[in-house]
Protein backbone atom coordinates (compact mmCIF):
# COMPACT_ATOMS: atom_id res chain seq x y z
CA UNK A 1 0.00 0.00 0.00
CA UNK A 2 1.80 3.60 -0.57
CA UNK A 3 2.42 5.33 2.36
CA UNK A 4 0.83 8.19 3.58
CA UNK A 5 -1.56 8.23 0.53
CA UNK A 6 -3.17 12.19 0.34
CA UNK A 7 -6.90 12.41 0.19
CA UNK A 8 -8.38 15.41 -1.36
CA UNK A 9 -11.78 16.32 0.43
CA UNK A 10 -14.58 18.02 -1.87
CA UNK A 11 -17.38 20.43 -0.24
CA UNK A 12 -19.33 22.13 -2.20
CA UNK A 13 -21.47 25.27 -0.67
CA UNK A 14 -24.36 26.55 -1.55
CA UNK A 15 -27.16 28.37 0.90
CA UNK A 16 -25.44 25.93 4.05
CA UNK A 17 -22.94 28.52 5.29
CA UNK A 18 -24.81 27.65 8.72
CA UNK A 19 -23.59 24.12 8.79
CA UNK A 20 -20.13 24.82 6.80
CA UNK A 21 -17.82 25.36 10.44
CA UNK A 22 -19.18 21.50 11.76
CA UNK A 23 -18.39 20.04 8.27
CA UNK A 24 -14.75 21.71 8.07
CA UNK A 25 -14.00 21.02 12.13
CA UNK A 26 -14.91 17.52 11.44
CA UNK A 27 -11.78 17.16 8.69
CA UNK A 28 -9.81 19.40 10.99
CA UNK A 29 -10.07 16.95 13.49
CA UNK A 30 -8.97 13.99 11.15
CA UNK A 31 -6.16 11.85 12.96
CA UNK A 32 -4.86 11.55 9.50
CA UNK A 33 -3.15 14.36 8.27
CA UNK A 34 -2.41 14.24 4.92
CA UNK A 35 -5.03 15.78 3.16
CA UNK A 36 -6.73 18.81 1.21
CA UNK A 37 -9.89 19.81 1.15
CA UNK A 38 -11.08 22.27 -1.58
CA UNK A 39 -14.56 24.38 -0.73
CA UNK A 40 -16.10 25.29 -2.94
CA UNK A 41 -18.48 28.28 -3.01
CA UNK A 42 -21.33 27.35 -5.94
CA UNK A 43 -21.79 31.25 -5.98
CA UNK A 44 -24.11 31.12 -2.89
CA UNK A 45 -25.50 34.53 -1.53
CA UNK A 46 -24.68 33.93 1.93
CA UNK A 47 -21.93 34.50 4.39
CA UNK A 48 -19.70 30.89 2.59
CA UNK A 49 -17.12 33.34 1.59
CA UNK A 50 -16.26 34.75 4.67
CA UNK A 51 -16.83 30.94 6.53
CA UNK A 52 -14.51 29.97 4.00
CA UNK A 53 -11.95 32.48 4.45
CA UNK A 54 -11.85 31.91 8.28
CA UNK A 55 -10.75 27.96 7.60
CA UNK A 56 -8.18 29.05 4.83
CA UNK A 57 -6.14 31.27 6.99
CA UNK A 58 -6.41 28.42 9.77
CA UNK A 59 -5.11 25.87 7.88
CA UNK A 60 -3.38 26.30 4.48
CA UNK A 61 -4.59 22.68 3.75
CA UNK A 62 -8.07 24.20 3.42
CA UNK A 63 -8.22 25.59 -0.39
CA UNK A 64 -10.87 27.84 -1.92
CA UNK A 65 -12.84 28.44 -4.72
CA UNK A 66 -15.59 30.25 -5.91
CA UNK A 67 -17.87 29.69 -9.19
CA UNK A 68 -21.10 30.95 -10.71
CA UNK A 69 -23.64 28.86 -9.03
CA UNK A 70 -23.84 25.86 -11.30
CA UNK A 71 -26.06 23.32 -8.89
CA UNK A 72 -24.00 20.38 -7.02
CA UNK A 73 -22.95 18.63 -9.52
CA UNK A 74 -21.11 21.05 -11.65
CA UNK A 75 -19.62 22.23 -7.99
CA UNK A 76 -18.62 18.84 -7.57
CA UNK A 77 -16.49 19.12 -10.68
CA UNK A 78 -15.25 22.10 -10.39
CA UNK A 79 -13.25 20.83 -7.80
CA UNK A 80 -12.48 16.96 -9.34
CA UNK A 81 -10.44 19.24 -11.99
CA UNK A 82 -8.09 21.12 -9.38
CA UNK A 83 -7.61 18.11 -6.59
CA UNK A 84 -3.98 16.35 -5.98
CA UNK A 85 -4.73 13.52 -3.88
CA UNK A 86 -4.32 9.35 -4.03
CA UNK A 87 -8.18 9.46 -2.63
CA UNK A 88 -11.35 11.52 -2.83
CA UNK A 89 -13.91 12.22 -0.15
CA UNK A 90 -16.69 13.99 -1.22
CA UNK A 91 -18.74 16.00 1.58
CA UNK A 92 -21.39 18.03 1.14
CA UNK A 93 -21.26 21.29 3.30
CA UNK A 94 -23.85 19.95 5.93
CA UNK A 95 -22.70 16.41 6.48
CA UNK A 96 -19.88 15.39 8.63
CA UNK A 97 -17.36 12.67 9.17
CA UNK A 98 -16.04 10.86 12.36
CA UNK A 99 -12.44 12.05 13.10
CA UNK A 100 -10.69 8.56 12.58
CA UNK A 101 -12.28 8.05 9.27
CA UNK A 102 -9.44 8.76 7.17
CA UNK A 103 -7.00 6.69 9.65
CA UNK A 104 -9.57 3.51 10.02
CA UNK A 105 -10.07 3.45 6.19
CA UNK A 106 -6.23 3.39 5.81
CA UNK A 107 -4.77 1.22 8.45
CA UNK A 108 -5.03 -2.04 6.51
CA UNK A 109 -1.87 -3.68 4.92
CA UNK A 110 -3.70 -3.78 1.02
CA UNK A 111 -4.48 -1.05 -1.06
CA UNK A 112 -8.08 -1.09 -1.91
CA UNK A 113 -9.29 1.31 -4.14
CA UNK A 114 -12.69 1.81 -2.80
CA UNK A 115 -13.41 2.10 1.17
CA UNK A 116 -16.63 2.39 2.62
CA UNK A 117 -18.06 2.95 5.78
CA UNK A 118 -21.22 2.45 7.95
CA UNK A 119 -22.94 5.97 8.40
CA UNK A 120 -25.28 7.53 10.87
CA UNK A 121 -28.17 10.08 9.98
CA UNK A 122 -27.35 13.45 12.21
CA UNK A 123 -30.39 15.09 13.62
CA UNK A 124 -30.77 17.36 15.90
CA UNK A 125 -27.25 16.88 17.23
CA UNK A 126 -27.87 12.97 17.89
CA UNK A 127 -26.71 10.16 15.62
CA UNK A 128 -29.42 7.75 14.70
CA UNK A 129 -28.78 4.27 12.87
CA UNK A 130 -28.50 4.49 8.96
CA UNK A 131 -31.34 3.41 7.46
CA UNK A 132 -29.81 0.25 6.57
CA UNK A 133 -26.45 -1.04 7.01
CA UNK A 134 -24.21 -1.37 4.45
CA UNK A 135 -23.42 -4.68 3.01
CA UNK A 136 -20.47 -6.13 1.18
CA UNK A 137 -22.68 -7.33 -1.80
CA UNK A 138 -24.07 -3.69 -2.18
CA UNK A 139 -20.58 -2.31 -3.47
CA UNK A 140 -20.77 -4.33 -6.81
CA UNK A 141 -21.84 -3.34 -9.98
CA UNK A 142 -24.94 -5.76 -10.07
CA UNK A 143 -25.19 -4.33 -6.56
CA UNK A 144 -25.33 -0.56 -8.02
CA UNK A 145 -27.09 -1.20 -11.08
CA UNK A 146 -29.47 -3.31 -9.99
CA UNK A 147 -30.57 -2.89 -6.15
CA UNK A 148 -30.29 0.84 -5.60
CA UNK A 149 -33.49 2.31 -3.82
CA UNK A 150 -34.66 -1.36 -4.20
CA UNK A 151 -32.74 -2.38 -1.32
CA UNK A 152 -30.33 0.13 -0.31
CA UNK A 153 -28.70 3.52 -0.81
CA UNK A 154 -25.07 4.62 0.31
CA UNK A 155 -24.62 8.38 1.40
CA UNK A 156 -21.78 9.80 -1.00
CA UNK A 157 -19.69 10.64 1.88
CA UNK A 158 -18.99 6.93 3.34
CA UNK A 159 -16.82 6.62 0.52
CA UNK A 160 -13.33 6.65 0.13
CA UNK A 161 -12.94 6.50 -3.62
CA UNK A 162 -9.23 6.21 -5.59
CA UNK A 163 -8.22 9.11 -7.88
CA UNK A 164 -8.07 6.40 -10.32
CA UNK A 165 -11.68 4.50 -10.02
CA UNK A 166 -12.95 8.74 -11.45
CA UNK A 167 -10.60 9.49 -14.50
CA UNK A 168 -12.93 10.66 -17.31
CA UNK A 169 -15.57 10.84 -15.11
CA UNK A 170 -17.71 14.12 -14.36
CA UNK A 171 -21.32 14.53 -12.91
CA UNK A 172 -24.29 14.85 -14.96
CA UNK A 173 -25.33 18.46 -14.46
CA UNK A 174 -28.43 18.08 -15.90
CA UNK A 175 -29.43 15.63 -13.62
CA UNK A 176 -31.65 17.22 -10.37
CA UNK A 177 -31.44 13.13 -8.34
CA UNK A 178 -29.72 10.35 -9.41
CA UNK A 179 -26.04 11.99 -10.22
CA UNK A 180 -24.53 9.98 -6.81
CA UNK A 181 -25.76 6.73 -8.62
CA UNK A 182 -24.65 7.25 -11.78
CA UNK A 183 -21.06 7.91 -9.49
CA UNK A 184 -21.35 4.82 -7.81
CA UNK A 185 -21.94 2.93 -11.20
CA UNK A 186 -19.33 4.50 -12.92
CA UNK A 187 -16.77 3.53 -10.30
CA UNK A 188 -18.16 -0.08 -9.97
CA UNK A 189 -18.18 -1.05 -13.73
CA UNK A 190 -14.53 -2.42 -13.95
CA UNK A 191 -15.52 -4.42 -10.75
CA UNK A 192 -13.38 -2.63 -8.07
CA UNK A 193 -12.18 -4.52 -4.96
CA UNK A 194 -13.86 -2.38 -2.30
CA UNK A 195 -12.99 -2.87 1.59
CA UNK A 196 -16.20 -2.20 4.10
CA UNK A 197 -15.52 -0.73 7.37
CA UNK A 198 -18.30 -1.70 9.78
CA UNK A 199 -17.90 1.15 11.82
CA UNK A 200 -20.37 4.24 11.39
CA UNK A 201 -17.63 6.77 10.23
CA UNK A 202 -20.06 9.36 7.97
CA UNK A 203 -23.04 11.23 9.23
CA UNK A 204 -25.43 12.49 7.32
CA UNK A 205 -27.51 15.18 8.52
CA UNK A 206 -31.40 15.24 8.33
CA UNK A 207 -32.91 18.07 10.20
CA UNK A 208 -35.89 18.20 8.58
CA UNK A 209 -38.45 15.85 7.10
CA UNK A 210 -38.78 14.26 3.81
CA UNK A 211 -40.89 15.65 1.54
CA UNK A 212 -43.26 12.37 0.81
CA UNK A 213 -45.72 14.69 -1.21
CA UNK A 214 -42.55 15.28 -3.87
CA UNK A 215 -44.33 14.66 -7.28
CA UNK A 216 -43.39 10.84 -7.72
CA UNK A 217 -43.83 11.14 -11.89
CA UNK A 218 -41.24 13.99 -11.71
CA UNK A 219 -39.09 11.65 -9.58
CA UNK A 220 -39.27 8.39 -11.88
CA UNK A 221 -38.77 10.89 -15.21
CA UNK A 222 -35.42 12.12 -13.40
CA UNK A 223 -34.19 8.32 -13.25
CA UNK A 224 -34.84 7.36 -16.25
CA UNK A 225 -32.94 10.41 -17.95
CA UNK A 226 -30.08 8.62 -17.21
CA UNK A 227 -30.77 5.41 -19.36
CA UNK A 228 -29.47 6.34 -22.26
CA UNK A 229 -26.29 6.59 -21.30
CA UNK A 230 -26.50 3.36 -19.40
CA UNK A 231 -27.69 1.35 -22.68
CA UNK A 232 -24.37 3.32 -24.77
CA UNK A 233 -22.09 1.74 -21.76
CA UNK A 234 -23.62 -1.29 -20.87
CA UNK A 235 -25.76 -2.53 -23.51
CA UNK A 236 -29.31 -3.34 -24.41
CA UNK A 237 -29.86 -6.22 -21.34
CA UNK A 238 -28.70 -3.92 -18.59
CA UNK A 239 -30.87 -1.04 -19.82
CA UNK A 240 -34.06 -2.98 -19.87
CA UNK A 241 -33.28 -4.33 -16.45
CA UNK A 242 -32.53 -1.03 -15.15
CA UNK A 243 -35.58 0.40 -16.33
CA UNK A 244 -38.32 -2.12 -15.14
CA UNK A 245 -36.27 -1.84 -11.80
CA UNK A 246 -36.63 1.98 -11.68
CA UNK A 247 -40.11 1.77 -12.63
CA UNK A 248 -40.75 -1.27 -9.91
CA UNK A 249 -39.01 0.72 -7.38
CA UNK A 250 -41.08 3.96 -7.40
CA UNK A 251 -44.16 2.10 -8.02
CA UNK A 252 -43.55 0.25 -4.50
CA UNK A 253 -42.52 3.10 -2.58
CA UNK A 254 -45.72 5.18 -4.00
CA UNK A 255 -48.16 2.02 -2.69
CA UNK A 256 -46.14 1.96 0.45
CA UNK A 257 -46.21 5.92 1.12
CA UNK A 258 -50.04 5.81 0.19
CA UNK A 259 -50.96 3.49 2.96
CA UNK A 260 -48.87 5.58 5.54
CA UNK A 261 -49.66 8.60 4.32
CA UNK A 262 -53.35 8.59 2.75
CA UNK A 263 -53.89 12.49 3.15
CA UNK A 264 -50.91 13.58 1.43
CA UNK A 265 -50.94 11.42 -2.01
CA UNK A 266 -54.27 11.21 -3.92
CA UNK A 267 -55.49 7.64 -5.38
CA UNK A 268 -55.51 9.34 -8.37
CA UNK A 269 -51.80 9.80 -8.35
CA UNK A 270 -50.66 6.15 -7.66
CA UNK A 271 -53.97 5.08 -10.19
CA UNK A 272 -51.62 7.00 -12.66
CA UNK A 273 -48.25 5.74 -11.72
CA UNK A 274 -49.59 2.26 -12.32
CA UNK A 275 -50.42 3.17 -15.57
CA UNK A 276 -47.21 4.72 -16.51
CA UNK A 277 -45.50 1.32 -15.83
CA UNK A 278 -48.15 -0.45 -17.76
CA UNK A 279 -47.09 1.33 -20.58
CA UNK A 280 -43.90 2.43 -19.99
CA UNK A 281 -42.35 0.87 -23.31
CA UNK A 282 -44.53 2.30 -25.52
CA UNK A 283 -44.01 6.01 -23.84
CA UNK A 284 -40.66 5.74 -22.71
CA UNK A 285 -38.41 3.46 -25.68
CA UNK A 286 -40.71 6.10 -28.31
CA UNK A 287 -38.64 9.05 -26.80
CA UNK A 288 -35.24 7.44 -26.58
CA UNK A 289 -35.39 5.41 -29.49
CA UNK A 290 -37.23 8.07 -31.94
Amino acid sequence: MKMNPKISVIVPCYKQAQFLDECLQSIMDQTYENWECIIVNDGSPDNTDEVADKWVKKDSRFKYLYKENGGLSSARNAALEVVTGDYIQFLDSDDLIHREKFSKSLSGDKEYPLIVSQYTIYRNQTHLPGYKNVEQSFLTFDGIVYDWDLKFSIPIHCALIGKKLLEGFLFDTTLTSCEDWVMWIYITKDHPDALLINEALAHYRKDVNDNMSADPIKIMKQRLKILPTLKKLYGEEVHDRLAYHIIDVRTTQLIQQRREFQKMIPLAVVAKYLSFKRFYYKLFRKKVDG
